[in-house]
């Protein structure tokens, strides 16, 4: 998990590394009318991606059984024009994406990675970088500058306080370090989409191994568990059509061409009713029958802020897939729903807990709902639990994956 972590600094590599995965297993590139009726295909879209698997038993009113998750983390995003500074300062400007806890931010060794759009022959041309380099860094305020810090707490601006440090006195601008990245000239590069990432590799810490500390853990921590969890039930699967689908831009509402919000997975259930020979009823009965499960990371009770968790509920690392629950559908977990996942668990033998909010706090949320209201199929919640959530660098513990997977691949093999 560390290994594919490390290589996922955002959602277009977290895509890569997962078809880099599939094609190994014998997946093949599904493009807009080429959807065979039998078979391994995925598509990908930007930062999301969404694959499957048709075996011959399989008609247009079969159910499909999802694993869906998301590619995309808070953190700080390139501007378009970025070069900035103060003195002899230079900076680069970043806009906050997402729910980020900033502090998590300061003091940090930060490479720099996304996509650039470049110019060809043959039209437009995007190609991934990366720099693992520790290229930026955002120094903390001096405690002799701010004596009230540890009892006022922290306060940052995101316009002014959030601008990484990269160089000092004259050099090249961020246009021609991005050039030289994506091995054009600066002319040719039209437009990018590039962010920060922490560069401390992913490590098991603790007692024993017990922990897993990285970034981005929620949420490439169940992107990646579904990866598995969908190479395992292809290899014979059950009535049911097993299926990954992994969202761009959970972190910021979902409405994108690549979110849960969009009708990329609605589009390809059709598309492989379409290729099975199906019409509107086998549709209605495949959907009523299918099930999605959100997977995404759930909130450990933090022994340090026990106060701030449902005191009935309290959740661990390493004790079992978390089953999350909201009445006011912030998940999208129903009785039904969680019955299914419930007996799943027993049946992969692996411990469930439930998550339920502290009443007189928000709750987050999940692509669960949306899913649930965008495709009319069932939903559940449910994730590892973790804490440091939206930070630079996350924890979970480093059992949980295996114990998720197992109930996962029971759920798609059915």
């Amino acid at each position: 998990m560390a290994a594919r972590i490390d290589e996922s600094p955002t959602p277009y590599h977290a895509v890569a590394t997962a078809v880099r995965e599939l094609e190994a297993a014998g997946f093949s590139d599904a493009a807009p009318g080429e959807t065979p009726a039998v078979g391994s295909q995925y598509l990908r879209r930007g930062g999301a991606l969404v694959a499957w698997t048709v075996a011959e038993h399989h008609n247009a009113g079969s159910p499909a059984r999802v694993v869906g998750a998301h590619t995309d983390s808070p953190n700080l995003r390139i501007k378009p024009q970025p070069d900035a500074g103060s003195g002899p300062w230079r900076q680069l400007g970043v806009e906050i994406y997402g729910g980020a806890l900033l502090n998590s931010w300061l003091d940090r060794d930060l490479g720099l990675a996304g996509r650039v759009v470049v110019r060809s022959a043959d039209g437009p041309t995007t190609r991934l970088v990366r720099d693992n380099r520790p290229l930026l860094r955002i120094p903390q305020l001096a405690i002799h500058l701010d004596r009230e810090i540890n009892d006022k707490g922290l306060l940052l601006n995101r316009q002014r306080h959030m601008a990484p440090i990269w160089a000092i006195g004259d050099g090249p601008s961020f246009g021609s370090y991005l050039a030289e990245l994506a091995e054009v000239d600066e002319s040719d590069v039209v437009s990018y989409d590039v962010m920060a990432h922490d560069t401390t590799p992913s490590a098991l810490t603790g007692l024993d191994e017990q922990f897993l500390a990285a970034p981005r853990i929620d949420n490439l921590l169940s992107c990646f568990v579904g990866v598995d969890a969908l190479l395992a039930a292809s290899s014979a699967p059950g009535s049911s059509i097993p299926m990954l689908c992994l969202f761009d831009h959970e972190e910021v509402g979902s409405v994108s061409t690549a979110g849960a919000a969009s009708p990329l997975l609605g589009d390809v259930l059709d598309r492989i009713g379409a290729a099975l020979g199906g019409d509107l009823e086998s549709r209605a009965a495949s959907r009523a029958a299918s099930l999605v499960v959100s997977a995404d990371g759930a909130h450990a009770t933090h022994p340090n802020y026990a106060d701030r968790h449902e005191p009935d509920h309290q959740i661990a690392v390493n004790a079992g897939p978390v089953l999350k629950i909201n009445a006011n559908q912030r998940y999208a977990t129903d009785a039904e729903t969680a019955a299914v996942f419930t007996l799943a668990c027993e049946a992969a033998e692996v411990p469930m807990q439930r998550f339920v909010n502290r009443t007189d706090l928000a709750c987050g949320s999940t692509i669960g709902p949306i899913s649930a209201g965008q495709l009319g199929i069932p939903v559940v919640d449910a994730g590892c639990a973790q804490l440091a959530m939206h930070s630079a660098r996350e924890m979970a513990g480093s059992h949980d994956p295996a114990m998720f997977l197992a109930a996962l691949t029971v759920l798609l093999s059915a």
